[in-house]
């Protein structure tokens, strides 16, 4: 039977030349590449089929970043739309979580690379993540999703945020409220940043301040809606509407209002973020913007895979549009008597 050795004899070429012809993969000149095939007519070649399968099998996979596995973020959404998403697609994945850590985003890329993956669905963890441009370097397919920068020569999936804080300050301002806070995601993130841009656009169009005092830097954490809450009563600050900027410090705001008394929808009106499974278990069910996490996934996931199959980059930027989704936990502002955040 007739090996590639035989084939590589036959032409005076390496066995990694041979292979490379066999699996179509670049990096072999026209002419070698000719008389690659000819000698694998010529010498009736049949490749191992049972082998190339399983290279095959091994080499379908993807690799899934994310800067956080907390319970009841949208990430742990994102990991299970992903999973489902590459798996119907004949792929699988190899999911690595940062912690929120740059350094350690970087390291866990860098072994991701090593393990011959086909390419990279990445949610970076913040504007001082730098290892999309070593991926890129490495000519490695990627999308980014999420967590985007404008300009950037990868294809990325995100989400129109600086609508969704629009969104936000249009369903407060239509139940009549003036006196609005908002916790938000912390503002090294650029999504974190359009959000409230559009928020304050909004508010300010309709001739509503958002000063300082009626703002709080969250971490998008259940613990810092908690935090929030407290550090804007702690201000005095007067607030009858609050939008936290995710679900999850959205609920963490619901139990800091409960912990002082303050009635959900009937004092103060709360909003949150995302629409994911936490929004609506919560007491009272959490009005959100809705956040299209399944299209975003799919999207990014047809857009890697077909990189990875064409072994064609033509960068393209996805923008979905967010929604709104109303449940019970906003409500009319009352007609008379003081905003109800304060202390």
């Amino acid at each position: 039977m007739t090996s590639i050795k035989d084939i590589a004899r036959a032409v005076g070429c390496s066995l990694s030349t041979v292979s490379r012809v066999i699996n179509d993969r670049d990096g072999v000149d026209p002419l070698t590449r000719q008389k690659v095939r000819e000698a694998i007519e010529r010498l009736e070649y049949t490749p191992n089929l049972t082998a190339q399968a399983l290279r095959v099998k091994r080499g379908r996979l993807v690799g899934v970043a994310i800067p956080s596995s907390t319970a009841g973020t949208a990430f742990g959404v994102v990991v299970q739309y992903a999973l489902e998403a590459a798996g119907a697609r004949g792929f699988n994945v190899v999911l690595v979580n940062s912690h929120e850590d740059p350094d350690l985003e970087e390291t866990l890329i860098k072994s991701l690379l090593r393990r011959e993956i086909n390419g990279v669905m990445l949610t970076r963890v913040s504007d001082e993540s730098k290892i999309v441009t070593k991926i890129v370097e490495r000519n490695i397919p990627i999308v980014v999703i999420d967590r985007a920068f404008e300009h950037e020569s990868v294809s990325n999936v995100v989400l129109n945020n600086y609508r969704a804080g629009c969104l936000a300050a249009e369903h407060l301002l239509g139940l009549g409220h003036r006196e609005v806070a908002c916790i938000t995601g912390p503002l090294k993130i650029g999504l974190a940043r359009e959000r409230l841009k559009g928020f304050q656009a909004t508010l300010a169009h309709a001739g509503v301040n958002l000063p300082p005092g009626r703002t709080y830097e969250g971490n998008f954490l259940y613990e810092s809606g908690i935090q929030g809450v407290r550090a804007l009563r702690g201000r005095g600050a007067s607030f009858s509407a609050l939008w936290a900027a995710n679900d999850l410090m959205g609920v963490g705001a619901l139990r800091a209002l409960a912990e002082a008394g303050l009635r959900v929808p009937e004092e103060v009106s709360v909003l949150g973020m995302d629409d994911i499974e936490i929004a609506e278990m919560a007491t009272p069910p959490l009005t959100t913007i809705h956040y299209p996490i399944k299209e975003l996934v799919d999207r990014a996931m047809d857009l890697l895979i077909s990189q990875i199959t064409s072994r064609v980059v033509r960068p393209q930027t996805i923008v979905l549009e967010p929604g709104l989704t109303v449940r019970k936990s906003t409500a009319q502002r009352a007609a008379s008597g003081p905003p109800a955040g304060r202390s």
